[in-house]
């Protein structure tokens, strides 16, 4: 066999090799590079086309892109360093989530997903970041979110005395116009001063959705900064007291706060409506699968007493003679008053489709197989205690949104970030 000369290697070498990809982003030890940022660059431009949203200019869609990607890598980072890991079973149900929310089974989903033009292994990998990017997010932010008695209280005094539940919902736009951690007051009084000249600019025509997304440091800035639409207890409190004082259209800020100074607009504004529930006397018989009863003879021995019941027998003798559930088979089965929300899924819509006295098709849940009878039936009021149920969820809501965004704006000033772009 011959050898070609070193010099015809070396030039036959860099006349055929593929070009080198460039790194454009160094994260701690991660680097990003340019074919994994243009890639995401293409694919949230095509996100805006869709959207009928105007594009900012390309350097700084760049940057936009690049600055997201560099996040999302310090907190893959963090979550590593912390041992948090999403296991195969795990997925495998969030799959199954996404899957019945879209009314498919996971073979049409994926079928779905690849007709989009997606990668679906690729698909899988970036749900797995997903559900670990949250629990790291819940062992770094919510853990130490606390809500007191008093703050409850005085939620329920001041701001749920207008009913949240009926009060206006809100769409609001938002631009956040960023300061690092600990910075110098120039570096604060030049981010004032930008703050207030889009203020200005905003209020004499600029269009708040691309100034959103060429400006914005604020997590839905390449949604044009729309915040969606929230009653005024999903609102950050920042801002709670001034939006329900604003008129559709208007312009708001500059709003300083730890993460810089805020720019808001009141996009469009709803009614609300009260909180309605229903509620279902229920009774049921449950057979528990074993060791000798699989699920099939669990099912075959409930459709034998279903049968029973429909020739005259009494469902509550039944119950008491035949059922797994010890709680609810000595009254007959009967489990009284309930809502939807206080039993599993599957229950909960057999019990919602059946009609008064209407007994279930055998039915299956995480506890067994039941047949289900709903005796009554009514509708309620739920508005004064939903409203104490849910004070501290909104109040724990609001500090989570809050702490997070000064959570990830810290994880970003203390890293260490180099950016190569042109």
């Amino acid at each position: 066999m011959r050898y070609l000369p070193l010099f015809l290697l070396l030039l036959w070498t860099a006349v055929h090799a593929e070009p080198l990809d460039r790194i454009v982003a160094v994260a701690e030890d991660d680097v990003i590079l340019e074919s994994e940022l243009e890639r995401q660059t293409g694919a949230i431009a095509r996100q805006l086309r869709t959207q009928g949203a105007p594009l900012p200019p390309p350097s700084i869609l760049r940057r936009q892109v690049l600055e997201r990607m560099i996040l999302r890598s310090l907190q893959l980072q963090l979550a590593r360093k912390a041992g948090i890991e999403v296991d195969d079973e795990t997925l495998r149900q969030a799959l199954l989530d996404l899957a019945h929310r879209n009314g498919m089974n996971l073979d049409a989903f994926r079928q779905a997903v690849e007709s989009e033009g997606m990668d679906y292994a690729a698909f899988v990998d970036h749900l797995r970041e997903e559900l670990v990017l949250k629990r790291l997010r819940a062992s770094q932010v919510d853990a130490n979110v606390q809500v007191s008695e008093r703050e409850i209280t005085h939620f329920l005094e001041t701001e749920a005395q207008s009913d949240p539940l009926q009060a206006t919902e809100y769409r609001l736009g938002h631009i956040l116009i960023a300061t690092p951690e600990a910075t110098s007051p120039e570096v604060i009084q030049k981010a004032r001063e930008k703050a207030e000249r889009l203020v200005a600019e905003l209020r004499q025509g600029l269009d708040f959705h691309q100034a959103a997304i060429t400006l914005s440091d604020g997590a839905q800035a390449l949604k044009g900064g729309d915040l969606g639409w929230r009653k005024l207890d999903q609102i950050p409190t920042l801002f709670a007291d001034l939006v329900p004082k604003m008129q559709k259209g208007e312009i708001a800020g500059p709003i300083r706060s730890p993460s810089g100074f805020h720019v808001i607009k009141l996009l469009d504004l709803k009614g609300g409506e009260k909180h309605l529930i229903i509620e279902s006397h229920v009774r049921h018989i449950l057979i528990k699968p074993n060791e000798i009863v699989d699920d099939a003879e669990a099912r075959r021995r409930l459709n034998l007493i279903r049968q029973r019941i429909e020739a005259g027998e009494d469902f509550a003798a039944l119950a008491q003679a035949y059922s797994d559930d010890t709680a609810s088979a000595v009254k007959g089965g009967d489990l009284g008053w309930i809502t939807a929300d206080a039993v599993v899924p599957p229950f909960a819509e057999a019990m919602n489709r059946l009609k008064k006295g209407e007994i279930s098709e055998p039915v299956q849940t995480p506890f067994g197989w039941h047949i289900i009878q709903v005796l009554e039936r009514k509708q309620r009021d739920d508005t004064p205690e939903y409203r104490k149920k849910r004070a501290r969820e909104i109040l724990t809501r609001r500090k989570i949104e809050e702490e997070t965004e000064l959570w990830l704006r810290k994880l970003r000033d203390e890293s260490y970030v180099e950016i190569h772009l042109d």
